[in-house]
């Protein structure tokens, strides 16, 4: 798996994650693939900004030198920072505009899992409804803080879970032949091929200054696989 370049400077390098590939390396394993190892190869010295879920696609922002980490975590850490993600979730979401502000806490018996509890960090999530496509909903999310899993989190506890989040949703494909009426497959089909089997979520834009004070607004358009789905999705949920 292979980052897209989508804006290099003295100072930082802005690029979109592949699904699947992790943004830092794995402390328990190192022969895993990181971003900021092929970062890191061909630029040398790379600093981490920030970071997004291994099964998160979409744009990662690092600083080129130590200078520009300070200015740019800064701006995360006081949420200076306006991130604008992407996703499908399951169902279709009654409401237009949505605010989630339930804290966020460590889940007492599943290691790695994230759960609501009263107990936790506060947490803002705002959703937009994009569009309703058959059994799912697209949507546009903006986050206020930065919590772990957050998005996934909230809107699992809405009761639209992301699209194949195998942690907080089903982890089930989308298949055609769950939304294609009349659905046959070929002579020679191997299995069907889902349409989408990685989480349905995009980290999409990024509003900030750079380093020099000057506004900074970042976008990583889709992927082909998100983007193919949802051609799918919106070809049979009106057939």
């Amino acid at each position: 798996m292979r980052y897209e370049t989508l804006l290099e400077t003295d100072d930082l390098v802005a690029v979109s994650k592949p699904a699947g590939m992790l943004t830092l390396p794995d402390r328990f394993d190192l022969t895993l693939e990181s971003l900021r190892g092929q970062l890191a190869r061909h630029y040398g010295e790379i600093y981490t900004v920030h970071r997004i879920d291994r099964d998160t696609s979409g744009l990662v922002l690092f600083a080129r030198h130590p200078e520009a980490q300070r200015s740019l975590t800064r701006q995360f850490e006081e949420r200076q920072v306006e991130k604008t993600y992407l996703g499908l979730v399951s169902g279709r979401i009654p409401d237009d505009n949505g605010r989630l502000d339930q804290p966020i806490a460590e889940h007492p018996h599943v290691k790695g899992r994230m759960t609501v509890s009263k107990q936790g960090r506060y947490a803002i999530t705002h959703f937009e409804t994009l569009e309703r496509i058959g059994r799912h909903s697209w949507l546009r999310i903006r986050i206020e803080t930065g919590r772990t899993h957050q998005i996934r989190v909230h809107l699992a506890h809405a009761g639209h879970p992301i699209a194949c989040d195998p942690l907080y949703g089903t982890g089930e494909p989308i298949l055609l032949s769950s939304i294609k009426k009349h659905y046959k497959p070929t002579a020679d089909d191997n299995g069907e091929r889902p349409l989408l089997h990685r989480l349905g979520l995009h980290a999409w834009r990024l509003s900030l200054l750079d380093p020099a004070g000057q506004p900074l607004h970042l976008e990583a358009p889709p992927p082909r696989d998100l983007e193919a789905c949802l051609r799918q999705l919106r070809r049979w949920s009106k057939a």
